[in-house]
């Protein structure tokens, strides 16, 4: 939490969201992109809770979560955010009792606005494939560079890993023998991802070739042009650069690719527990929005195709 934003808040809820920005960094261990959207929702509730005369955390009430949410929801608010909100209290609350610095937990009572469960955009196989097989056509033109973005694609595509997952690998974290690349995702939580052959042989070439005439001692899998491990919103403009020569599909960054993925495998057949695993969700229900997509794609070939349709 930035200073500027301490001064906004009374002293106990400043130090108490001190306090728990803290325990997200250290004890929870999560990105600082999920320990800034915490502490923005909670500063968010904070104020609101100082404007109705509760001076301290401790003071909350189920009336002030609500009278909160509505609040947010009059400043025309998209109902994902206020669900992310309420979910965000939620757990700041059940902290604070756990940890006594509260005697009761208002946000047990707190139910979650319902976020609508909008079908993520994906390419086709058709569309996937004329994608890497334009970036392959063009790597003896673009050297290094474009042994990179192959390997990046095939593998984000592969796997299904997440931008932070990727631009966070190294080398010791690829298992080439046995095509498996060891992930840390969110909350440091582990995993193994298998990938197939197009992959294997993509990176092979990006490690033994491309690589070496790029960097000469990181040990990230993936580096920039400066030879340092590569950032997020370089993988990001690669990505929308390279799906950009697919004529007529849709426009999409790393994690269109995840959904790409997702949707292909399930497609493929495989059952919803594997590609939980794959993709690291902690519910199946966030993986279940996955077989909305292919339904969607099932219903369409219905109707093209049968006579009765």
């Amino acid at each position: 939490m930035t200073e500027s934003t301490q001064d906004e808040l009374g002293e106990a809820w400043a130090r108490v969201l001190a306090e728990y920005e803290r325990h997200l960094v250290s004890e929870r261990d999560l990105s600082a992109h999920s320990v800034r959207a915490y502490v923005a929702d909670l500063h968010s509730l904070a104020v609101h809770a100082e404007r109705l005369g509760v001076t301290e955390p401790s003071g909350m009430t189920i009336r002030t979560l609500r009278s909160w949410l509505a609040n947010l929801q009059t400043l025309g608010k998209a109902r994902t955010t206020m669900a992310r909100r309420a979910a965000s209290a939620r757990v700041f609350t059940a902290w604070l009792v756990r940890t006594g610095r509260a005697s009761a937990d208002p946000g047990a009572l707190l139910a979650s606005p319902k976020a609508r469960r909008e079908l993520p955009d994906a390419l086709t196989q058709t569309e996937m494939r004329a994608v890497l097989d334009a970036s392959l056509a063009e790597l003896a033109d673009e050297g290094p560079r474009g042994q990179r973005d192959l390997a990046i694609l095939e593998l984000l595509y592969a796997t299904g890993i997440r931008v932070g997952e990727l631009v966070g690998l190294d080398v010791d974290d690829l298992d080439r023998g046995r095509r498996v690349v060891r992930v840390f995702g969110k909350g440091r939580k582990e995993r193994s991802v298998p990938y197939g052959a197009p992959a294997a042989d993509a990176l092979e070439l990006w490690l033994r070739s491309g690589r070496p005439a790029m960097t000469s001692g990181d040990p990230a899998v993936f580096v920039g042009m400066r030879g340092s491990r590569i950032d997020p919103r370089a993988v990001r403009r690669i990505v929308h650069e390279r799906l950009g020569a697919v004529e007529g599909g849709p426009d999409l960054g790393p994690h269109g690719l995840r959904h790409t993925a997702a949707t292909h495998l399930l497609e493929g057949g495989a059952d919803l527990r594997s590609v939980q695993e794959i993709l690291g969700h902690a519910s199946l229900g966030t993986t279940q929005i996955y077989t909305h997509v292919s339904n969607e794609r099932l219903k369409a070939a219905f109707k093209l195709a049968h006579p009765r349709a």
